[in-house]
């Protein structure tokens, strides 16, 4: 191993797509049990890595210097191996810097409260006081050391201005968790979440649906990696490459999710956009056919649409922590807003707005079987659709039209919201 990152579990990290697109080298995902930390570290078999969770201050005792910054932290995420001679840094502390810039995000003055006690909430610690916050407070489940409880926080700290999440809830592969209610907390006026994989985690999605500036972690982890590699190789980074790699990612991350009443063109509007983006094609109905064995109307049929619902929602659950996909949905999957919330996690949601008169009921859809029935869903829907979705597609009756404005509409957004 010459370049790389060390971690108890590495699932879901994305930082050796960041690092091939830096300098060149081939960066590798270690995954070192907690016994098998002192073997590694005394063995010094590599040039330069990373360090996460759970490492990043049980490293520090095999370094032989350690930078200013990450000794007053107290914590490390780049070691550079100099002839045998161990030197960490914090790159970290520059990440959640420039994601806070990135962000717009005001501190100066502030309260702020740092959900989590580990080498992360340290950094941010040391970065909510550069930026001149009135008063920080970290808070854990315990409440030892100088960190309050959560319980304390929600009593005497409601007045938060900024929430910093540096845990790991809410982090695949147990999306749609959050570490708090952002209701207790009704003065916010920004969230930071370290988790970077889902795309969104549920505290940023909680967030942005009470319209409070929210960012997740993908920028701060471009950003570091980006300080990092300069560190690895003794050179400079265009700046400009922390945008361009942090869209660029994001984009090969992020799935295209479609919703809409039956008939509207999801699935082949799907397929299509899958094959031209690149990304896998992903049916809900076709999934929940296979998890029940049975097609959807004898689902119906035999269960009732309670445990269709139910069926459905399990899929959704699933097919939502997936990155890189187009996931077509069935007309019904909004109606429960936690479908909705996850798919909003790694998702950016499309409401194809076909009008009623060009909808057709067919005898394989349980619900709008007849033109009556099409005519009542339309009315109880169409409202939610709007609520749910990202962007509303009124679609053209050429196909290629419609999934030319959606690709256009997506490589555009260019931000994480």
């Amino acid at each position: 191993m010459e370049y790389g990152l060390i971690g108890e579990k590495l699932g879901h990290s994305f930082s050796a797509d960041i690092h091939s697109k830096l300098f060149g080298y081939n960066y590798e995902l270690r995954e070192v049990p907690k016994d098998e930390l002192d073997s590694f570290m005394k063995h010094k078999a590599f040039k330069a890595i990373n360090v996460t969770i759970p490492y990043k201050e049980a490293v520090i005792p095999y370094l032989d210097e350690i930078s200013p910054t990450a000794k007053s932290i107290g914590a490390v995420n780049t070691i550079i191996n100099k002839d045998g001679k161990l030197y960490g840094d914090n790159t970290d502390f520059l990440g959640l810097s420039t994601l806070i810039m990135h962000l717009g995000l005001e501190l100066n003055g502030k309260k702020v409260l740092i959900l989590g006690s580990g080498g992360t909430s340290k950094t941010a610690l040391a970065v909510v006081k550069k930026h001149g916050c009135k008063e920080v407070f970290r808070v854990s489940r315990n409440g030892t050391g100088d960190c309050i409880t959560y319980d304390e926080a929600k009593v005497n700290h409601s007045d938060a201005d900024v929430i910093i999440n540096t845990t790991p809830c809410g982090m695949f592969p147990k999306i749609g968790e959050a570490p708090v209610e952002l209701s207790d907390y009704p003065k916010l006026s920004g969230v930071v979440d370290a988790v970077y994989n889902p795309l969104r985690s549920k505290l940023i999605c909680d967030a942005k649906k009470q319209g409070i500036t929210a960012e997740g972690g993908l920028y701060m982890l471009v950003a570091q990696a980006v300080y990092a590699a300069e560190k690895f190789v003794d050179q400079k980074v265009d700046k400009k490459k922390i945008d361009e790699i942090y869209y660029g990612l994001l984009k090969s991350k992020e799935n295209i999710v479609l919703v809409g009443m039956p008939s509207c063109g999801k699935t082949t509007v799907g397929r299509i956009l899958a094959f031209e983006t690149a990304k896998q094609f992903i049916d809900t109905d076709e999934e929940i056919e296979k998890f029940a064995g049975k097609s959807i109307s004898e689902i119906f049929a035999e269960l009732g649409e309670k445990s269709f619902r139910e069926i459905e929602s399990s899929v959704i659950e699933k097919v939502s922590s997936l990155q890189n996909a187009v996931i077509s949905t069935g007309g019904g999957a909004v109606l429960r807003e936690r479908n909705t919330e996850l798919l909003k996690e790694n998702g950016r949601i499309y409401f194809i707005d076909r009008p009623l008169d060009f909808l057709v009921s067919t005898d394989d859809r349980p619900l709008s079987r007849n033109r009556s029935d099409l005519e009542k869903l339309y009315k109880e829907r169409y409202n939610i659709y709007l609520g749910s979705c990202d962007k509303r597609i009124v679609p053209s009756t050429e196909v290629s039209e419609n999934v030319k404005v959606i690709k256009e509409e997506f490589y555009n957004e260019n931000t994480c919201n």
